[in-house]
């Protein structure tokens, strides 16, 4: 069984039923094992879309790190993500921040997320549930990594 960290964001629609849709969907293939408030957040990298909801949850799965990725972006397309630009509004958006302390780089699949040390938005709601969890390349606690970010406009939900 392998531990893993999720980031999770919406800013179309009922965003906060969207969130939950989201986390009930990871079973059967994740179990849920900790999950943090949701948090109202500005856009980031573009800021001209509504605000989104963000939060994080800690899950358990056997999957392998692309099957993991193929699980949760099926989710996502379930839930009515339709693609558009880059960092563009989304129904519901799942990201892989952390899986055990493995390290991938690949085309299709980093991790841990690579610009995760750089967003407020994923790591005030990951810092509620995993404050001293170490990111294996940085070696350094998300607490620590919090320090280093704007956090202006994060409010909870």
């Amino acid at each position: 069984m392998h531990t893993v960290y999720l980031g999770l964001g919406s800013n179309l629609g009922d965003r906060a039923a969207n969130l939950r849709r989201a986390v009930k969907a990871l079973t059967p293939k994740a179990t849920v094992l900790a999950q943090s408030a949701a948090y109202e957040t500005p856009p980031w990298g573009v800021t001209n879309q509504p605000a989104f909801l963000n939060m994080a949850v800690k899950a358990a799965t056997e999957l392998r790190p692309m099957e993991l990725r193929d699980y949760v972006k099926g989710i996502e397309v379930a839930l009515g993500r339709e693609r558009s630009y880059h960092w563009g509004p989304r129904v519901i958006d799942l990201d892989i921040l952390f899986y055990d302390d493995l390290i991938v780089n690949e085309p299709e699949l980093v991790i841990p997320h690579p610009r995760l040390h750089e967003r407020g938005f994923v790591l005030v709601p990951l810092e509620s549930i995993a404050s001293e969890l170490v990111h294996p390349v940085l070696g350094r606690s998300i607490g620590e990594l919090l320090q280093n970010v704007d956090t202006s406009g994060i409010v909870p939900a």
